[in-house]
């Protein structure tokens, strides 16, 4: 059976609009990643084997990932920085490589 990838299409953004409402929404994200990195310890402590929506510099948690996002999205719609990330319930070693 021949292995068929997906075809990507790559396009150049130069519309002024488009770029300022990329940025502002790289800066929300960057936002919400400051947000969790500053709690991460505790989070990480707490929910692990959960999903976990930041949106709003905000924790939303659930179990799946779709109810994660919806609770993050109905509490801050306006924010379109929000990401999710699941919690490994075992803490992962950390490895070494010289």
């Amino acid at each position: 059976m021949p292995n068929k990838s997906p075809a990507v299409t790559m396009q150049e953004v130069t519309d002024p609009q488009e770029l300022a409402e990329a940025r502002a929404r790289r800066a929300r994200f960057d936002r919400n990643e400051i947000w969790l990195q500053a709690h991460v310890a505790e989070i990480y402590r707490r929910h692990r084997g959960k999903y976990i929506c930041i949106a709003g510099e905000e924790l939303f948690v659930a179990d799946t990932p779709d109810a994660a996002y919806a609770s993050g999205k109905s509490a801050h719609p306006e924010d379109d920085g929000r990401f999710i990330r699941y919690i490994p319930k075992e803490k992962l070693p950390r490895v070494y490589a010289d």
